[in-house]
């Protein structure tokens, strides 16, 4: 018996466990594979995602490893015009944009966790609920056969969720579009600013960038209105690389061909890039029965604006943030009490998730799906003006504080059925 299970230790699975630790429920993580995955090597930052991980308690550690950058330049590979970019600091926190490894950020996360708060090589094979003296009481069955019953299931499995299979979510669709992802090495060192830029190229059909993570590493991307040939049959590491280079050495500049041709190989990633329609978020079940969905989970979404892991982070800190008042409103944390947090979280995270979809879809057409006389105007003289001022709106967003476990009411009799 646990009293909150959750499903998938990503970034929000983690992120989740955190935010409930706060305000001091305990939370078991369930994680299919062996080990944390770090798919997707580094990820960018926002400074909605630096509040939510101040909330999390956990800004400081990374803020110190990563140096924020502080524009980008975005060049038609076509015509070689570049325009600039300007990442500026929050207007309500003073945070700063930084890209960085996915690996550290799981790690960090995982590190604040208590002993046994994650369950390796755990598979769910079934899901459902019932009701036990009067009360509602969630069962998760894995496929060695262990049961486990809780009093909340969170669904953090990604874009092919269990979790949100069981609500009756519609599965994502594809974009079109797919990306690789990967590091580049250095040894000597990369000669680019240590984060303060970040490079990005366009054309039609074809998006690519690269950013430093450090002096001797780069995080790079390469997104295609179609997969390379041969990404069907597999994901083979050499062959990611050399399908992107004969893409890229088409038009692309020696600088960008040179990163790939550094990337290690071991943290090449093909994918598919796959969302969710938004009116599936807006009118769809996100919570039911004591159980709801975050992360990718709950909104898969392509990563035009950088705002995957963003939101993710975001849904952990409004999700314990609404337990957490639940417990200060009763003086302890019911089952009913559960429901009536989960629902007021999915409620809160609708319009959010459902606009960020949107904007995060209509952001790469315009970049690199378009190519009538409109959206060709649109790349070439307003995107750049667009771009800056949609990343900086969305990103004002604040998901709040977490209520102190030590402000809230003895734990001694608080977990109650």
């Amino acid at each position: 018996m646990e009293e909150v299970v959750i499903v998938g230790a990503g970034i929000a699975g983690l992120a989740t466990a955190v935010a409930l630790q706060k305000v001091g429920v305990r939370a078991l993580v369930l994680e299919r594979s062996k080990e944390l995955r770090a798919t997707g090597a580094a990820l960018g930052l926002f400074a909605n995602a630096w509040v939510a991980l101040d909330a999390l308690g956990v800004s400081d550690k990374l803020a110190a490893l990563y140096a924020p950058f502080e524009r980008g330049y975005i060049t038609d590979v076509k015509t070689k015009s570049t325009r600039e970019v300007h990442y500026s600091p929050s207007n309500r926190t003073g945070a700063q944009t930084r890209v960085v490894h996915r690996k550290v950020l799981l790690e960090v996360l995982a590190e604040e966790l208590p002993p046994n708060s994650i369950r390796f090589s755990s598979k769910i094979s079934s899901i459902e609920t019932q009701v036990e003296d009067g009360s509602s009481i969630c069962i998760v069955t894995l496929d060695d056969g262990t049961i486990i019953k809780s009093k909340a299931i969170i669904g953090c499995d990604g874009v092919h969720s269990i979790v949100a299979r069981w609500l009756g979510l519609r599965p994502p669709v594809y974009s079109g579009r797919s990306a690789v992802r990967g590091l580049s090495v250095f040894p000597k060192g990369h000669g680019f600013d240590h984060g303060h830029a970040i490079q990005q190229f366009v054309d039609v059909g074809t998006r690519a960038g690269f950013i430093a993570l450090n002096d001797k590493e780069l995080y790079w991307f390469f997104g295609a209105a179609c997969p390379p040939k041969g990404m069907e049959k597999g994901a083979d590491p050499e062959v990611i690389q050399k399908e992107v280079m004969e893409i890229a050495t088409k038009d692309f500049p020696p600088v960008y061909l040179d990163v790939v041709r550094h990337a290690d190989l071991s943290t090449l990633t093909w994918a598919p890039l796959m969302f969710r329609y938004p009116w599936d978020i807006l009118f769809g079940n996100l919570a039911k029965s004591n159980v709801t969905v975050a992360g990718d989970a709950m909104h898969p979404m392509t990563p035009d604006l950088g705002q995957g892991g963003c939101s993710a982070l975001e849904d952990a800190v409004v999700l314990g943030r609404h337990l957490g008042d639940s417990i200060s409103k009763h003086g302890k944390l019911e089952t009913r009490d559960i429901g009536f947090a989960i629902e007021s979280y999915a409620k809160e995270r609708r319009l959010r998730a459902a606009t960020l979809i949107t904007a995060s879809y209509l952001s790469g057409w315009v970049q690199q799906d378009g190519s009538s006389r409109l959206t060709r105007f649109l790349r070439d003289v307003f995107y750049g003006n667009l771009l800056t001022r949609a990343v900086r709106s969305i990103a004002q967003y604040d998901c709040g504080r977490l209520p102190s476990a030590s402000s809230l009411p003895s734990r001694e009799s608080e977990i109650s059925t």
